[in-house]
């Protein structure tokens, strides 16, 4: 039986090397900005509530499921640039590009919004490409994909538009923009370039600031390459009441639809009245390391998943 598991982890060896390599230049390339690495904790009292993300409970706390609470804590007592690579838990999530837990890459700027993190991710996966070949374009899935910036940017609705002939601003249908989105508007966008898919539908953003000039949106923006969802990039809502109110929501809900108990972050809702105009991005890393490995399952990159713990 080991002899199966020794024979496994001996195929990963060049993949493990590459992902050593990764972590390395990540690191490079936000110490070379400024930015502070930091860590917080991974076993918390309160996770942000959220349906679509079921935490995994602990004793009397919960692992995390995201270290985006206490990284706005930070920037609330003042610093500029933070990033942190953490481990994270959600539970259910487990499949061919799925592990419960998982590596995840997530960095703030105080006085930015999402189009910096736009520009940001462009530029990490740019210079990862570059320290790794030199050229900015990468072979994944028999496709050569140029990751020089900018990369091709469409709104939601635009997208939804296009691809699936109607209006998710109008048109209320949370099942049926999920469905579509999946099977209709992600495989729209072009295979040899990455996508990003700007402003959301309001409600589907319950961290995410909203769009002055367009309320029916948030600025929140999602990234795709070659039909693999990498990262996820807000302008922070800062508005300690509407963060309140969108959280008591989420609860109402979770509590009734799932019958699971919600603690609040009252901390970190504590913590928003000093919190500064900021945006922030997070990162699958195990995703970033499938990308640059052209695979595309995560058991590739990691010694251990679920299935093989």
């Amino acid at each position: 039986m080991y002899l199966d598991e020794k024979q496994r982890l001996g195929k990963l060896e060049d993949n493990l090397k590459r992902r050593m390599q990764i972590l390395g230049w990540i690191r490079s390339f936000f110490n070379e900005q400024g930015f502070l690495e930091v860590e917080t904790p991974v076993f918390v009292p309160a996770v942000a509530p959220e349906r679509y993300i079921k935490p995994v409970e602990c004793q009397s706390g919960y692992l995390s499921t995201s270290p985006e609470l206490y990284m706005k804590r930070m920037l609330a007592a003042g610093y500029a640039k933070i990033y942190q690579i953490s481990r994270c838990f959600r539970d259910g999530e487990k499949g061919r590009q799925h592990n419960p837990e998982f590596s995840l890459l997530e960095w703030y700027r105080a006085g930015a919004d999402y189009l910096q993190m736009i520009k940001d991710t462009e530029n990490l996966f740019h210079y990862i490409a570059m320290k790794l070949s030199g050229k900015p374009l990468v072979r994944y899935m028999a496709q050569e994909i140029d990751l020089m910036p900018p990369w091709k940017r469409i709104t939601v609705q635009d997208a939804f538009l296009t691809a699936a002939g109607w209006d998710p601003l109008s048109v209320d249908d949370e099942e049926r923009f999920d469905d579509d989105l999946v099977l209709k508007v992600i495989p729209s966008f072009p295979s040899e370039q990455p996508t990003v898919l700007m402003d959301y539908p309001a409600k589907m953003a319950s961290l995410a600031r909203i769009k002055e000039t367009k309320p029916e949106v948030a600025e929140r923006a999602e990234f795709f390459i070659s039909g693999l969802e990498m990262a996820n990039a807000y302008s922070e809502l800062t508005d300690p009441l509407e963060q309140a109110s969108r959280f008591a929501e989420e609860k109402r809900l979770i509590e009734t639809e799932q019958n699971r108990r919600v603690v609040s972050p009252d901390k970190f809702l504590e913590s928003m009245k000093y919190l500064p105009a900021c945006a922030g991005n997070a990162l699958g890393i195990d995703r970033l390391v499938m990308f640059f490995c052209n695979t595309d399952s995560i058991q590739d990159v990691i010694p251990f998943t679920a299935d093989t713990a």
